[in-house]
């Protein structure tokens, strides 16, 4: 597999004959349109075959789901490259019970391609002020320890009725002094799940050493949960979020701290590094509390570099593309998401370290790049026959 960037004049016809390949086989890895107008500076992959050179990887996705044709088309596109795939989330009550998730599609979907669904448990609340994750509903459950029994029968009935292979559970913004209960609520849930064959995985907020305080980082004990659960997803992007300034997603600097301290307190082999399938495009100029950024897609990414004769720049330190255009109102932009060479990048950092493997945050819009990338460095771990 060969990365090839853009130069000006490049056209899919003169790529190909440099590289004694057929047009259609450029336009299919990289989603290209029929008749695609290239972007200086976008990346393109050139297939050479599938080298494998990286060994066995394991893989999960986070889906959202929307309409079931939707959500099939979505896992049954990509199902051959996930070892998991985690529909996004059932919310626990204040009575331990688990909302409903309209997750038979992708259930279904997954069994089709041995891709095995993971139960995603969070502590998500529509109360006061909007859905966002909740301290005093999880402060509570931890300190009512018939609760936490309830959320785990409920989990255990959950998993059991559509056919979970376990459970990740992200609970964000626990109140700090509440780090040992909760490090003990997964003791009681793993020796739960263990007991009948399942297995428990934690999201986890980045961080580059032991934070015992704040509501989004003291809670979470990098080495207990390295000791308990059979997995973690280190949830490393969102540097660049929409509320934010204009920044790289997943700066490969900042993830590669991150992954350094999480590999010298958890097991190598229990960490998922978090992967961000899209990016950000910023109204210009960024003011703190003023216009939310787009998330889009690379796809869309590059369409409107396209359409707005932008080049595509890359920078080598966050190993990030990005790039400004002006719109048809006047209105400056800056877009910032991943291509062929910062997945890459990230994919060779998994390796360096030696990790379980990656989890995509989420099966929303194509990344054919992605997918082609990771077919031809690793062999993707099924664990379902």
């Amino acid at each position: 597999m060969r990365i090839y960037v853009v130069q000006p004049g490049d056209s899919v016809w003169s790529i190909s004959r440099r590289y004694g390949m057929t047009p259609d086989s450029i336009i299919t890895a990289n989603g290209l349109e029929t008749i695609p107008t290239l972007v200086v500076g976008q990346s393109l992959v050139i297939p050479t075959g599938r080298e494998k050179n990286f060994g066995y990887i394991e893989t999960n996705a986070f889906i959202q789901p929307g309409t079931p044709e939707r959500d099939r088309r979505l896992v049954s596109e990509v199902g051959e490259y996930l070892t998991y795939v985690t529909p996004f989330s059932h919310h626990v009550n204040a009575d331990g019970s688990l909302t409903p998730l309209n997750d038979d599609a992708t259930l279904a979907a997954a069994r089709a391609s041995r891709t095995a669904p993971l139960l995603s448990v969070t502590n998500i609340s529509g109360e006061a002020t909007g859905s966002n994750f909740s301290t005093p509903l999880i402060d509570r459950i931890l300190n009512d320890n018939n609760l936490q029994t309830t959320v785990i029968n409920n989990i255990l009935s959950e998993i059991k009725n559509k056919g979970y292979y376990g459970v990740i559970v992200d609970f964000e913004r626990i109140s700090p002094e509440n780090r040992q209960k909760y490090n003990d609520f997964l003791r009681k849930l793993a020796t739960s799940l263990h007991a009948q064959n399942y297995v428990l995985g934690t999201a986890l907020a980045p961080k580059t050493y032991d934070i015992t305080t704040g509501s989004w980082h003291g809670a979470h004990d990098y080495r207990a949960h390295g000791e308990i659960v059979d997995f973690t997803v280190i949830m490393t992007y969102e540097w660049g979020w929409s509320g934010g300034p204009p920044m790289a997603v997943a700066p490969l600097d900042q993830v590669r701290q991150v992954i350094s301290y999480a590999a010298s307190v958890i097991p190598p082999k229990k960490i998922l590094m978090g992967i961000p399938l899209y990016g950000y495009d910023w109204t210009l100029p960024y003011l703190p509390g003023g216009e939310y950024a787009k998330a889009i897609g690379h796809l869309e990414a590059v369409r409107i570099a396209s359409t707005h004769g932008a080049a595509i720049e890359y920078d080598t330190k966050a190993q990030s593309p990005h790039f400004n255009y002006t719109d048809e109102k006047g209105a400056r932009h800056e877009v910032w998401f991943e291509d062929a060479r910062s997945i890459r990048a990230k994919f060779l950092l998994a390796s360096q370290y030696g990790l379980r493997g990656v989890s995509y945050w989420v099966l929303a819009q194509p990344f054919p790049q992605n997918w082609i990338i990771l077919d031809s460095m690793f062999n993707i771990t099924k664990v379902i026959r």
